[in-house]
């Protein structure tokens, strides 16, 4: 039975960058070593950086005056070393996830945190507006995309929106999945396992003149070499960006998905629009069913990347029978977050139409059979 990849992560993968990923464990670059063995000096593994490198500037046209560099760690060592390079005293984090909270948690060990806003009081449900960036801030933190929630900002923010001061982001769920205007941001973070390859390589594009601003505050001065961009910057300046071994595997996996995006699916506009008609398939029948509702309160909050849903009034019984026929059908990792209950579907950027189709009609079929089975009672 064909099975269905809806989980939150890690995600699915283009079966393009599956298969070239297998040749390359066996073979890289036909030197007769794998990719998992193979030296990460030799030229054909600095020229893969260089081009996965290439691959992020071309499709976000991300300028010169910024780095991009691959690092480990995950997105959750990126909550406590981006405020460790840019906080002097304070910052502004809007809440609008756990991921949000956990990051706002971690900048508390290095200055003031100011929470402008937060959609805790409804289970993250709705995106809050009306807040206000302090002009002290050093800098403003959002997170873009809220894989539990299945909320997300489909926005760059203006510096006036900001109050002039700094952006940065969260973005490992909703990254290349649609056009970002990277000069509206002084840093952009995320784990690449939504997205852009497997779990194990964290991506930062950070401006190269916010780094080494944090002056002469009382603690973690100088920085440890480690969590200080400037140690890795500095190496990606000749193309390299391997101050330590890197995550080869997640790396070559990453540059064969950056490559799918650009080659097959035509760039990022073009993905967008992908995702969008995948991401209304999937709202329209939940919105339609009348055993199903939606949990974001505004329509226009909702993620195209992670859809939730819950079984709609007078149907709360059915839940775990939902599941179980779901399964039967192949549909794999539509269970819902403890904190929310009820059902996920993550459309990442290799989830196909094919594949939302199928779960549409895996809805449309539980529908039918309990209406059936109520007129025969």
């Amino acid at each position: 039975m064909k099975k269905y990849n809806f989980n939150a992560g890690p995600c699915v993968l283009p079966k393009e960058a599956v298969e070239s990923t297998i040749n390359a464990i066996r073979d890289f670059d036909n030197t007769g070593i794998g990719l998992m063995e193979i030296s990460h000096r030799t030229p054909g593994w600095e020229r893969l950086m260089a081009e996965t490198r290439q691959l992020w500037r071309d499709l976000l046209g991300i300028p010169d005056t910024y780095e991009v560099l691959f690092l480990g760690g995950g997105a959750s060592t990126q909550f406590f070393m981006l405020p460790a390079n840019l906080m002097k005293k304070k910052a502004a984090y809007l809440q609008t996830g756990v991921w949000a909270k956990k990051a706002a948690k971690e900048a508390k060990n290095f200055g003031e945190v100011d929470i402008i806003a937060s959609s805790e009081d409804k289970t993250y449900s709705y995106i809050p507006t009306g807040w206000q960036v302090p002009a002290d801030a050093d800098y403003f933190h959002i997170t873009t995309n809220n894989t539990i929630y299945g909320t997300e900002i489909r926005k760059d923010f203006t510096a006036e929106e900001c109050n002039g001061v700094m952006l940065v982001a969260d973005m490992s769920s909703d990254i290349m999945s649609r056009p970002v205007d990277v000069t509206k941001y002084g840093l952009i973070y995320g784990g690449a396992q939504k997205n852009v390859g497997p779990a194990g390589v964290t991506f930062v594009i950070v401006r190269k003149d916010i780094l080494g601003q944090i002056g002469d505050r009382p603690y973690m001065n100088p920085l440890p070499t480690m969590i200080d961009y400037r140690t890795h910057a500095a190496e990606e300046a000749r193309n390299i960006s391997m101050f330590n071994t890197p995550p080869v595997l997640p790396i070559f996996v990453m540059h064969e998905t950056l490559s799918w995006i650009k080659n097959t699916v035509g760039g990022l506009e073009a993905m967008n629009a992908l995702n969008v008609k995948k991401s209304n398939m999937l709202y329209e029948e939940i919105d339609r069913n009348r055993m199903f509702v939606g949990t974001v309160t505004n329509k226009e909050d909702r993620s195209i990347m992670n859809h939730c849903w819950v079984m709609a009034p007078g149907y709360e019984e059915l839940q775990n029978e939902f599941m179980e026929f779901a399964k039967e059908r192949g549909m794999v990792g539509i269970k819902g977050h403890r904190s929310v209950g009820g059902f996920r579907a993550s459309l990442y950027n290799a989830c196909t139409i094919e594949d939302v189709e199928a779960l549409v009609a895996c809805m449309q079929e539980f529908e039918k059979r309990r209406a059936a089975e109520n007129n025969k009672e």
